[in-house]
């Protein structure tokens, strides 16, 4: 924190040094990966991007109406092209060629774009750039609006603009009320902040329109241009539109090509589309080997005696929508600012109904879970991450099921977790601890008592159903060069009923690959997915998540439904290591809740009810799984007593979710975002509070 005594123009200056420090890190560190690109732009690679991505990119410019059809076709039909030249041949149509209402979209987009002012010592003074993105917010960066008292002192400025005949416009003011609205974050360094009405209860966005913030995939690939809109030192409202490229994708950074200017702080970054594809926040300055900034003749650059525009500038970052949109999904809001956020609308993944209540999962930079201190138990063992829970030895002898104290939860109540896929070789009171800590976290930010982990049963089947697969482990020598590729034909083959291809075929499918059969002038873009390997690309696009992960999830789900030793090897173990009597409330996560379902239309034991089943991650959506139940279909076991799933829309196990319209009416169904490289972790959902609620909701209530 800066000094007390330090002048607001004194902080700004300082947090924006730091800003620049952490940009100019970021850069240096990723230049292996970005030696690597320059290296194929060199040899004639027009898009140096993953092949799942390219894909991605091409069907969203046909889906989206980006290119003309016809253009496309003709562009493809005059010689003989493999798929990845396809579709780059489509996504560089874009460069050279837009349809003709690229011009008033891009008049269209700009009307949302705003100088921001601020008042100092009485004078007005240019401050930064804003956009709106939903009909009374704000978006801009953190160093412009740190606070809401900063946000008191500003107002913001549509149509400080020339016009068509090149004579100033008639800009029209607004004020900010970050009372009603505000939420800032250093590290992505965006700020969003509601925007007062006009004096006739004119909403800002219903007279100047608003940016549809979207966190799918497929909005930009390296190389594409970008296009930024702003007021580069303060000046009337100006357009950055060609020789400006994606050079880098970061976690949660874009690094770019453009000219810029200080005053373009807040603006957005969009794509040939008009879609924003980032927040720009600054330049990055090129260091020397200690971190010091540079000038353009070499030397370090003086603080407070070289002016900024003697600094050797080496690119532009902007911060990437979809880090955006998941840290606003994380956010403690009550309804009221949680409906602000819906009005962003569907895409931004924002709905009220579907991330409802307090914040939900830790946001970038990404950090393991906080140990939770318990309410009621003495101090334990801090929660291990993931990370140790997957790297964790376990000693021999030491993976067989845990049990709970018969008192627990007054005893007549039975609180279990049955876990997924991968988990061979861990230890299982490591993995407890793990799925407690995640409850635990979304325990404590609903305002709840935490569990010790003591009082929840864990039935470890982990080992045993590797045992049980045996040859599907073994994988050929491409495996090494090709892992994805070499696993996904591995394991199609041996594949006794053809249900691995049919559920990484629906998983597909269900998450918008277009259907076979179409020909190219119909969609160019079905090209790609006349195969098994093109559907597992689609979803590693699409999901963001890793195309071998996902492959070998769905292969455990293929042994686990088809080859009966699996089935009951795996259920005799977890039959084995429930409570006999009482009431459950049965957590299930991945693959865990096609063996929940199993056993609870098959192994329960007499008597027995499930007060609360929980599904997370879950694949039961998805027809090739139900067909394969025992008994197959969709009709919900009578002993089930209230159902709660949670799903997360990049999670690929997740796509045929959500369960009500295959189950039926469920208790609740939750739509969260989960972190982008932990989409399928259980410790993410269960972080989510209105999960943990429902958790402790049935823990709390007497037994029947």
């Amino acid at each position: 924190m800066p000094p007390s005594n330090e002048s607001p123009e004194q902080q700004e200056q300082q947090e924006q040094q730091e800003q620049q420090k952490a940009a100019a890190q970021r850069y240096r560190a990723a230049a292996a990966e970005r030696q690597e690109i320059e290296a194929q732009l060199a040899a004639g690679v027009r898009y140096p991007d993953t092949p799942e991505r390219i894909a991605s990119r091409a069907n969203r410019l046909l889906e989206r109406g980006g290119i003309p059809p016809t253009a496309a076709v003709e562009s493809v039909r005059a010689e003989a092209l493999d798929t990845p030249e396809t579709l780059e041949r489509v996504i560089g149509l874009t460069k050279d060629l837009q349809p003709w209402s690229f011009l008033p979209r891009g008049a269209r987009a700009a009307a949302t774009v705003a100088r921001i002012s601020i008042l100092r010592s009485g004078l007005e003074r240019p401050h930064g750039t804003g956009f709106l993105v939903s009909p009374r917010l704000m978006l801009t960066n953190h160093h412009v609006l740190p606070d809401p008292e900063t946000a008191r002192r500003c107002f913001l400025e549509f149509n400080a603009q020339v016009t068509i005949d090149n004579a100033p416009d008639a800009a029209i003011r607004f004020t900010f009320d970050p009372d009603a609205f505000f939420t800032a974050d250093r590290h992505l360094d965006y700020a969003l902040v509601a925007v007062v009405p006009a004096a006739d209860g004119t909403l800002a966005g219903e007279k100047f329109g608003w940016n549809r913030l979207s966190i799918q995939q497929g909005k930009l690939v390296q190389n594409e241009p970008v296009n930024v809109i702003g007021h580069p030192m303060g000046r009337f409202k100006e357009i950055a539109l060609r020789d400006n490229a994606l050079v880098q994708r970061l976690d949660d950074f874009l690094h770019y090509r453009t000219d810029t200017e200080p005053g373009n702080s807040g603006s957005p970054v969009f794509n040939d589309q008009w879609e924003v594809v980032a927040l720009h926040h600054m330049g990055v300055p090129n260091t020397d080997s200690q971190g010091r900034i540079l000038r353009k003749d070499g030397l370090p650059w003086r603080n407070g005696i070289d002016s900024d525009d003697t600094v050797d500038y080496v690119s532009n970052e902007g911060a990437r929508t979809s880090s955006i949109l998941k840290h606003l999904a994380a956010l403690p809001l009550d309804s009221g600012r949680r409906a602000l956020l819906a009005e962003m609308g569907p895409e931004s993944g924002l709905r009220q109904d579907a991330v409802a209540g307090t914040a939900e999962t830790p946001v970038a930079p990404l950090t393991p879970l906080a140990p939770v201190a318990p309410a009621v138990a003495p101090a334990r063992t801090p929660t291990p991450t993931p990370q140790e829970a997957a790297t964790t030895p376990a000693p021999a002898g030491s993976r067989v099921g845990l049990k709970a104290p018969v008192n627990a939860f007054g005893g007549a109540r039975h609180l279990v977790f049955l876990h997924g896929r991968s988990q061979q070789g861990k230890v299982p009171e490591v993995l407890r601890r793990g799925w407690t800590g995640g409850l635990n976290h979304g325990l404590t930010r609903a305002g709840l008592r935490t569990v010790d982990p003591e009082h929840v049963w864990f039935p470890y089947y982990g080992d045993r159903i590797i045992e049980a697969i045996g040859q599907h482990e073994a994988l050929p020598a491409s495996y090494a060069d090709a892992p994805a590729v070499a696993a996904l034909e591995a394991f199609a083959a041996r594949s006794e009923h053809g249900t691995y291809e049919q559920l990484v075929m629906e998983a597909a499918v269900l998450s918008g690959m277009p259907p076979n059969g179409q020909e190219a002038a119909e969609n160019i873009g079905s090209t790609i997915v006349g195969s098994l390997q093109g559907a597992l690309g689609w979803l590693a696009a699409k999901t963001d998540v890793d195309a071998l992960a996902i492959a070998t999830v769905f292969r455990d789900v293929d042994a686990y439904l088809n080859n009966r030793a699996v089935r009951d090897a795996v259920l005799d173990r977890v039959s084995a290591e429930i409570p006999r009597e009482g009431e459950l409330v049965l957590v299930t996560h991945s693959l865990g809740t096609v063996v929940g379902m199993d056993l609870i239309a098959n192994r329960l034991p007499a008597g027995m009810k499930v007060t609360l089943l929980v599904t997370a991650g879950s694949p039961l959506g998805m027809n090739a799984v139900t067909s394969r139940l025992i008994p197959p279909g969709t009709e919900r076991p009578a002993v089930v007593g209230e159902w709660v799933n949670a799903w997360c829309p990049t999670d690929a196990v997740a796509i045929g979710c959500p369960l009500e319209p295959v189950w039926g009416k469920l208790t609740e169904e939750h739509a969260v975002v989960n972190a982008s490289d932990r989409a399928h972790h259980i410790e993410e959902y269960l972080a989510h509070p209105e999960v943990a609620t429902a958790i402790d909701t049935f823990l709390a209530r007497p037994a029947n």
